[in-house]
C-alpha cells in the first residue's frame, strides 16, 4: 500500500517541487495534500516538513504537526544538519530527520523506513548541493540558501531574525545578501524587498488535495 504523504511548507512552488522530486516513486507514495501555510487536513502516514523560509525543526511549527491527530509521522527535510538542532528536533518526537543532499531515490528510501515505524537521521554529507526540490528565485539564478534569506528579508526580518531562523552566523547571511543582491540587481534592502514581493518570496497561504504527480 502507498504511503500517503503531505508536504508542507509556507511556499507553493517548495511544496510542488517536492512533489515533482518524487513523480518517479507514485507506487510507493500517495501524495494527498500540499500545503502552503496551513494545517495537514487528511490523515496521514508522513507529513514531509520543508524547512525552506521556516522555523528549524525545534520551532513551533514543528510542534503544531505533531499535536495534529491527522499526522502519523512527521519528517522534517533540512540542510541545516548541525547536531544540536537535529537532537532537539528528534527529542520532540520527530520519526525523521532528512537532508536536502539526498537523491530522490534515497528519500524515498528513508520514508519508507520511517513508515514502517523506524527513526531515521541524515549525516552529515559535508557538502551544501541540494540536488532536488525548487524554490523562489531558482530560474533567476539564485541557490536555495540565497532564496531563503531574500526570502525572509521579504517578510521583513532582520539580519538577526535571519540568522536565529535559519542557525546561521551573520557573516554568512550578510554573505548570502551580497551575493543575491548581485544577481537580482538590488542595491538597497527596499529594492530587494520589493522584488521579492514581485517575484514569489512571499508566503502563500494554498492547500492542494490529490495533487496529480503521475506527470500525465
Amino acid at each position: 500500500m502507498a504511503i500517503r504523504l503531505a508536504l508542507v511548507n509556507d511556499y507553493e512552488v517548495v511544496v510542488r517541487g517536492l512533489a515533482d522530486m518524487l513523480r518517479s516513486y507514485t507506487d510507493a507514495f500517495d501524495v494527498v495534500e500540499l500545503d502552503a501555510a496551513l494545517p495537514v487536513q487528511q490523515p496521514v502516514d508522513i507529513a514531509l516538513y520543508d524547512t525552506f523560509a521556516q522555523p528549524q525543526g525545534d520551532g513551533d511549527r514543528v510542534k503544531e504537526l505533531l499535536a495534529n491527530p491527522r499526522v502519523r509521522h512527521l519528517v522534517v527535510y533540512s540542510w541545516n544538519l548541525q547536531e544540536l538542532l537535529t537532537t532537539a528536533t528528534m527529542q520532540r518526537g520527530v520519526a525523521g530527520y532528512l537532508s536536502k543532499s539526498l537523491t530522490a531515490a534515497e528519500l524515498t528510501s528513508a520514508l519508507e523506513a520511517v513508515a514502517r515505524g523506524e527513526t531515521v537521521i541524515s549525516p552529515d554529507p559535508g557538502r551544501s548541493a541540494v540536488i532536488g526540490g525548487d524554490w523562489p528565485g531558482r530560474e533567476e539564478g539564485l541557490t536555495a540558501r540565497e532564496a531563503e534569506v531574500l526570502a525572509l528579508i521579504t517578510q521583513g526580518m532582520s539580519n538577526a531574525d535571519i540568522a536565529l531562523r535559519t542557525s546561521l552566523s551573520i557573516n554568512s547571511i550578510k554573505s548570502y545578501i551580497r551575493s543575491c543582491y548581485r544577481k537580482i540587481g538590488a542595491v538597497s534592502r527596499s529594492q530587494a524587498v520589493l522584488w521579492g514581493a514581485t517575484h514569489g518570496f512571499l508566503p502563500d497561504r494554498v492547500r492542494v488535495s490529490e495533487p496529480d504527480i503521475s506527470g500525465s
